[in-house]
């Protein structure tokens, strides 16, 4: 049996116990057996886990905690101390475990301290040239805990669950150094800006490695990375190899400008997120580097060095897709540059995204499309331009999206779908014929290479795009703008009946307690099902999930539930041989934290027959036991789901631990009653606010680009009529 135990908190007992601090306060005070403090302070006392769990277990307080989480409290005590530290050996370690069945892991975990160190050490051996500049393994008999939590969590929840906990610290790092994660909408945009199949891909700037996987996900089998963070780039490189066993992985520890690890390499395509507004690039070092064709970027342009490093690696007719800052668009410093990527042809698009569509969350970033010009290839004309962040902000209508917000929130509360669907019709059409492109006004527009190539190149999309308006039919507009509102004013009246609703009063002096129970208690009783799609590669009871293979059915997402929409996630992007089908009356609870619309929400007839996303919580009550609208209204309350949240860059909802008050089944009804009631209103003032935004996006439009003139009656009475002065 395991000879050690980790020490831990009482804060991490009550996440374990998923009851408050102030409960394990009185646990500490009123119940003698209670464990005796192990080690830390008086005023910060540490109690030995097992003896913790041990005496939970005796007053029926089964663990909350998912093996994730107790991974990454574990890894939490072992840095301060008693661990050998050696990150890249549990990098190592989630690769050959991976590779292990779920009875072998759990014969692991059961081994004592000694031999599972020297289990783990040879685990990790045979699988350390698969991982960039790997250091021999040395794990020592203070990591015995650390490596227990780490087989435990790849057997129940998949090697990439395991590798998210052990990289959370080092994301956090990188986010300060100019380096981001790409949020998993945008990769898959930037991924689709390539056109048709590709078999080999490189990202020279690959951090965790979401590019590159979804390459590999859209049937890429030669994947190259390279990244000057160590730590990142085995990261990526483990992920990698979950992701796609039957590919070619090859990723490198280095600077990428500098140090190219790929000097010969000539790919089918180059996806790149790198890093911004870099000063210290190699500008005096690289002055007479062979991968400036296009001109010797500015010190101040090293995004205009990575977009060159991108063109050098390509194939000629090799398409790169870069997601960059939108300075790099009109900068005084790279106009020399730029003007030679647009007069080669070697610039095909410039696509303008929504604030918040990545970090930096303040600043809208564009995608740039670029192909290598082909020896005696078709002469290019134009450049296409999209902008998409006036559509995305309509149809995000009401997202505060503040700073509030962690690790890329106001990404997920973006209509993605919308985006997506503008960027990439605008671009297929583009491709199909530029010289018969129309564009769409305000949207999209094909500028000649001639008009841009003026005193400043600058290729900012919101105004070239803007430039297009006045093409907009005027009869056209006004009818459009006309129906518009006419939807705002019948959205404006159910809002108003909405909120007129008044069926609740006063709890009296003091509010109204209850006792709880945690969900895993209910499930456990049999008064509802937790059910989750299991990841790809993940391991532990997929059987139970209630899943079938994804074929053409559409794919509920967390976005979804934020937004208030349909199902619009892609089967294709499940990544999973099984997922829940979805089913009228079950209770959909958001995954991560974050962002603007609510947590939960009931599953109506629109959601029936849907596969659930992999962030997506699902809870499948008992109606003769539970209420499905008195579920999901204390299940997504904010107390409740910061309560049972865990993460550092990215909070993620652990589902055991959400508490639900025991109550008799009329009276849950009539809670779940008002929550519908509530549900509604955030429904119906939703719509207003993006008819309302919608309505006053398309007159401003109008009125600035000449199709629509201000009523002079109206003038007249506010005392402004008359003939224009001229």
């Amino acid at each position: 049996m395991p000879q050690s135990s980790a020490q831990v908190t009482a804060a991490e007992i009550s996440r374990i116990a998923g009851v408050t601090r102030a409960t394990v306060s009185n646990w500490r005070r009123r119940h003698e057996d209670f464990p005796a403090p192990s080690g830390g302070t008086d005023s910060s006392p540490l109690y030995d886990l097992e003896s913790v769990r041990a005496w939970l277990a005796s007053r029926g307080h089964t663990s909350a905690a998912t093996p994730s989480e107790e991974l990454r409290t574990t890894l939490r005590l072992r840095a301060q101390g008693g661990g050998s530290g050696a990150s890249e050996g549990l990098l190592l370690l989630v690769l050959a475990a991976a590779g292990r069945t779920a009875k072998e892991l759990t014969a692991a975990t059961e081994l004592p301290d000694a031999d599972l160190v020297a289990h783990a050490r040879r685990d990790a051996a045979a699988v350390a040239d698969a991982v960039p500049a790997a250091d021999p393994v040395r794990f020592e008999a203070g990591d015995a805990a650390a490596l227990r939590a780490l087989y435990a969590c790849v057997r129940d929840e998949g090697g990439q669950a395991a590798l998210g906990v052990l990289a959370e610290r080092e994301l956090e790092d990188s986010a300060a150094s100019g380096a981001y994660l790409t949020p998993a909408p945008l990769a898959e945009l930037m991924a689709r800006l390539i056109p048709g199949s590709v078999s080999s891909v490189l990202d020279p700037a690959c951090g965790g490695g979401t590019l590159l996987a979804t390459a590999a996900r859209r049937g890429a089998r030669e994947l190259y990375g390279q990244d000057s963070l160590p730590v990142q780039a085995r990261r990526s490189a483990v992920s990698l190899m979950l992701l796609a066993p039957e590919a070619r992985v090859t990723v490198r520890a280095a600077d990428s400008l500098r140090a190219d690890a790929f000097p010969g390499l000539v790919a089918d395509a180059v996806l790149c997120n790198p890093p911004y507004g870099v000063r210290d690039w190699g500008h005096d070092e690289l002055a007479y580097d062979p991968r400036w064709a296009y001109g010797v970027p500015a010190r101040a342009e090293s995004e205009l060095a990575w977009v060159q490093h991108a063109l050098a690696h390509l194939a000629p007719g090799g398409h790169a897709v870069l997601l960059l800052p939108p300075a790099t668009a009109g900068r005084a410093s790279g106009r020399r540059v730029r003007a030679e990527l647009v007069r080669s042809g070697a610039l095909r698009a410039v696509i303008a995204l929504p604030v918040g569509a990545s970090l930096p969350l303040h600043v809208g970033l564009q995608v740039w499309v670029l192909q290598r010009p082909e020896p005696g290839g078709p002469e290019r004309k134009s450049v296409l331009f999209v902008d998409t962040a006036a559509e995305a902000a309509a149809g995000a209508a009401g997202s505060t999206a503040s700073g509030r917000t962690r690790g890329g929130s106001r990404s997920a509360s973006l209509d993605w779908p919308g985006v997506t669907a503008r960027a990439l019709d605008a671009w297929r059409a583009f491709t199909e014929d530029p010289d018969a492109f129309e564009g769409e006004p305000g949207v999209a527009h094909a500028v000649g290479v001639v008009d841009l190539l003026d005193d400043v190149v600058d290729l900012t999309p919101a105004r070239l795009v803007r430039a297009s308006r006045s093409e907009a039919d005027p009869a056209e507009l006004s009818a459009e703008v006309d129906a518009t509102r006419r939807d705002l004013v019948r959205a404006a009246t159910s809002l108003t009946r909405a909120a007129g609703h008044e069926d609740w009063s006063a709890a009296g002096a003091a509010a109204r307690e209850w006792r709880t129970a945690t969900a895993s208690d209910l499930a456990r009783g049999g008064a509802l099902t937790l059910l989750r799609t299991v990841p790809e590669g993940g391991r532990g009871r997929a059987e139970d999930s209630g899943g079938e293979r994804a074929e053409a059915r559409a794919v509920l997402t967390g976005s979804d539930i934020s937004r208030g929409s349909g199902p619009t996630g892609d089967p294709a992007e499940l990544r999973s041989d099984t997922a829940p089908v979805i089913a009228v009356g079950d209770v959909l609870v958001r995954a991560v934290v974050g962002g603007e619309g609510p947590m939960a929400r009931v599953a109506g007839e629109e959601d029936a027959g849907a596969l659930l996303g992999l962030h997506v919580h699902l809870f499948r009550p008992d109606p003769k036991r539970l209420d499905a609208w008195f579920l999901a209204g204390f299940l997504g309350a904010d107390g409740n789901i910061a309560g049972a949240s865990t993460g550092s860059t990215v909070l993620s909802v652990s589902p055991g631990r959400l508490r639900v008050p025991l109550l008799p089944l009329e009276e849950q009804r009539r809670y779940g009653e008002a929550f519908r009631h509530v549900h509604a209103l955030r429904a119906e003032a939703r719509r207003a606010t993006r008819l309302a935004e919608e309505t006053a996006r398309l007159l401003a439009g109008g009125l600035t680009g000449g199709q629509l003139l201000p009523s002079r009656e109206a003038a007249e009475v506010r005392g402004q009529g008359g003939d224009s002065p001229h």
